[in-house]
């Protein structure tokens, strides 16, 4: 029988008198629905969380590997979101299962490993599922959990190829659940201020940007290192954070593409992936960027030059503080939680029924993985390549 509170939601906004109440902050980003469709997808995100939309509810999230991202920034930064809580833990160590119960007071029947996971199709507890695994893993545990049932976010990159990219997808669309990939720095102040000055063309017409991310990688036993778990090497990892800063301040998708590898200074290390990369974009309207991104030493700046100015992260796309400056002064913009910020403005899309946002969902990320690929090739080739 269907609880009274929940009937009356439905009803209300089948009558069009919710539309104000499912407003979302990042609503400018996100697609708008005809009422037909909304309350169709309410009533099916009603159904899946078992239990009445209300505010103050928080979901529960369930972290897939638990690596150094997982316990160093997500976990932490579940204490302090609104829309979401740690409620469940996916893991093939058993020690790691012991100290997690034990510090965030996971219920065993929340815990899964490997081979478990599916059961979680019938934990009501967890409604939303974050893939932290290593890259070449992150297609199957996507595909699994849409088929159980449960809304996906994935960490960057979304997948090693363009074809796990469009799997993935399909399988949340078929299940009816939302994916969104771990663009934490889209709901970050001062990335927000960047992509403004560029759209908005507040120093006029952009001219030419310069974005790099590298750092010196340590443990040469890590994943990272390993072309078949990660796909590539610092491309992959940070490479991609220089990507996306170029796409969002300009608001545009490169046309074509440059690229090279630089010599190695640690060929054992570096033995299976790049060491260091350079890569240069065209864009429309005669923009160009010029890129590095490496593990053996620390870059990290967004820089953009227009007619009538500059503007600039830097540090640009660590886990903060971020800090800018423009050749007018300072961006002065408030220093916040990266991962609970982009938690919580997901979950509060998903509370509220609406459709992600573009920018964050699937198909940004394959469109990521499209242009990773072409500036592999750029690389390997010598040639400039055309980006679709």
């Amino acid at each position: 029988m269907m609880n009274s509170n929940r009937r009356d939601f439905l009803q209300k906004l089948s009558k069009g008198i919710g539309a104000s109440a499912l407003a979302s902050p990042l609503a400018g980003y996100a697609a708008s629905l005809n009422q037909q469709n909304e309350f169709a997808r309410i009533n099916t995100l009603v159904s899946h969380l078992g239990e009445p939309l209300r505010q103050g509810r928080k979901l529960g999230m369930a972290l897939v590997g638990l690596g150094g991202y997982a316990k160093n920034q997500l976990a932490p930064a579940l204490q302090q979101t609104q829309h979401v809580r740690l409620a469940g833990i996916v893991t093939g160590t058993p020690a790691k299962a012991d100290e997690w119960m034990g510090k965030y007071n996971i219920p065993k029947a929340n815990v899964y490993d490997y081979k478990t996971f599916d059961r979680i199709i019938d934990n009501k507890d967890i409604d939303v599922v974050y893939v932290v695994l290593p890259n070449s893993m992150h297609a199957e545990y996507v595909i699994r959990a849409a088929k159980a049932g449960k809304h996906v976010i994935c960490e960057k990159p979304m997948a090693i190829t363009v074809k796990d990219c469009q799997a993935m997808i399909d399988a949340c669309k078929k299940a009816n659940v939302q994916l969104a990939i771990g663009y934490r720095l889209h709901y970050e102040p001062f990335t927000q201020e960047m992509m403004r000055l560029g759209r908005e063309k507040v120093f006029g017409n952009l001219k030419f940007l310069e974005a790099s991310d590298g750092f010196k990688a340590g443990d040469p036993n890590q994943w990272r290192l390993k072309k078949a778990m990660a796909g590539g090497g610092p491309m992959m990892d940070v490479g991609i954070y220089a990507i996306q800063g170029v796409r969002l301040v300009t608001g545009l998708e490169p046309l074509s593409v440059t690229a090279q590898f630089a010599p190695k200074t640690d060929p054992q290390k570096f033995k299976d992936v790049e060491e260091t990369m350079y890569w240069q974009f065209e864009f429309p309207n005669g923009i160009t960027s010029t890129s590095t991104t490496s593990y053996a030493a620390g870059v990290e700046r967004l820089y953009a030059s227009a007619e009538n100015g500059w503007f600039e992260l830097r540090p640009a796309f660590g886990y903060g503080p971020l800090k800018g400056m423009t050749s007018k002064g300072p961006i002065d913009k408030p220093v916040v939680n990266h991962q609970a910020m982009h938690m919580d403005g997901i979950c509060k899309d998903l509370i509220d029924g609406k459709q992600l946002p573009k920018h964050i969902t699937g198909e940004e990320g394959m469109q990521d993985v499209k242009i990773i690929q072409a500036t592999y090739q750029a690389a390997e080739t010598g040639r400039k390549v055309k980006i679709s």
